[in-house]
């Protein structure tokens, strides 16, 4: 993992907890925002969209389950609970909310770290290989290290045109219509932004073909009228 690896959202009311934990995700190459209440991680949440939330239950305003709904309106990044509490119904409640994945505390650190991956793996959809990586082309999305190369170049994106990227390879083949795209990147506040939407699919096409001009790459991500978008193999 490198330093532009994942960004993960730690969201943990326990400070001594948070930062060790912390500080071993950075070590594995994560990129961590903290939070140690719900409305910090709504904070960190609206000003850099995390690739994964890790999140307690037990919070000191809110109830977890509750950050777990917030998330949920905006978008499907992929968040995985931790909490020390015994009650079957809190675990059904959390994952039935939207949650992923759900961890019990006391848990082994490399555990979580696995499941991390595992659910960053499923996050970049069904043709992701084992280690995260999903093949169009020349494209090579990594989802683990956060990268993507053309043609073996690397292929600088901002986290909004990484996210728009993510989401169109993880339906690779179907159409991704234009209101759950700016639901799942933007949030609801974007649902209506359909040429929002449209100079980011530009641009991200302009990216993807520098590195191979003349490749058909500006092709793979196909516009289907009045619908929204899909993900095709280039022509070239």
């Amino acid at each position: 993992m490198t330093a532009s690896g994942p960004i993960l959202l730690l969201v943990e009311d326990d400070e001594a907890a948070r930062q060790a934990l912390a500080a071993y995700l950075d070590r594995r190459g994560y990129r961590v925002d903290q939070a140690g209440s719900a409305h910090e991680a709504f904070r960190a949440w609206d000003q850099r969209r995390a690739d994964l939330v890790v999140l307690d239950l037990g919070l000191p305003d809110l109830d977890g389950v509750q950050v777990v709904r917030r998330i949920r309106r905006e978008g499907s990044t992929p968040i995985i609970i931790l909490s020390g509490r015994d009650d079957e119904r809190d675990k059904v409640d959390a994952l039935e909310a939207g949650a992923d994945d759900y961890v019990a505390k006391p848990f082994a650190i490399e555990e979580l770290n696995a499941r991390i991956r595992a659910v960053l793996r499923r996050a970049a959809g069904p043709d992701a290989t084992p280690d995260g990586r999903v093949r169009v082309g020349p494209i090579e999305f990594d989802a683990l290290r956060r990268e993507v190369r053309v043609a073996g170049q690397p292929v600088a994106l901002t986290p909004r045109e990484f996210e728009l990227l993510r989401v169109l390879l993880s339906h690779r083949g179907r159409v991704v219509t234009k209101g759950r795209l700016l639901r799942e990147v933007w949030g609801l506040a974007y649902a209506g932004e359909s040429q929002y939407l449209h100079v980011y699919v530009n641009r991200l096409r302009r990216k993807l073909a520098a590195p191979a001009p003349g490749a058909g790459i500006d092709q793979v991500i196909r516009t289907e009228p009045g619908v929204g978008y899909r993900i095709v193999e280039p022509d070239g």
